[in-house]
């Protein structure tokens, strides 16, 4: 793997194709999103790392304020840019109750969902995907981006369910703009 993440190291998705830049999450207020398990910007520990990087695929804590009144839904969405594929790969996408205002370690796992979570389809499975990314691709970042939204995201067009439904399709299917968005970057390279 260490030759393929060689080879593919300036292979990455970017920026741009991020879910903070689809245009039905676009929002006009803002959240504050973080975590005690890491600061904006800095490295996501081991733990929340997936399998092939040494961790348990535990989801971190999570915390935010400024849910805007009249929000209907909460969507949270973590996305490598960094990923050597032509769109940013998704490590989970949730639907999180309003009344929410914070996440413990692990409320995003498939199996263990907290209450008001509804965990759906990532890039590879359901629920949380830790940090994993190619031995020798370098420094990747992960964005996790939270948004209240005007009204809740039942269904998606041409899917009968939507915890099966492909994450791009979930994004499409969100009646926007956002009320308000919030974004919490965190690093891991091996």
């Amino acid at each position: 793997m260490l030759t393929l993440g060689t080879l593919l190291k300036n292979k990455r998705a970017g920026e741009t194709h991020l879910a903070w830049h689809h245009p039905n999450l676009s929002g006009p207020d803002t959240l504050d999103l973080r975590s005690a398990d890491f600061p904006h910007g800095h490295a996501i520990p081991a733990v929340h790392t997936g399998p092939r990087a040494g961790g348990r695929n535990l989801s971190p804590a999570l915390a935010w304020t400024g849910t805007p009144q009249g929000a209907a839904q909460l969507l949270l969405v973590v996305e490598d840019p960094d990923a050597p594929t032509s769109r940013p790969f998704v490590h989970c996408l949730a639907l999180i109750s309003p009344a929410r205002r914070e996440l413990a370690a692990g409320a995003l796992n498939a199996d263990t969902a907290a209450e008001g979570v509804r965990v759906l389809r990532s890039g590879m499975g359901r629920g949380y995907l830790g940090p994993q990314p190619p031995k020798g691709h370098g420094e990747h970042r992960y964005a996790f981006q939270l948004f209240a939204l005007r009204t809740a995201v039942i269904s998606v067009p041409g899917r009968p369910d939507l915890e099966a439904s492909r994450p791009r399709d979930v994004l499409d299917a969100v009646g926007g703009p956002a009320l308000a968005r919030g974004r919490l970057d965190g690093v891991y390279s091996r």
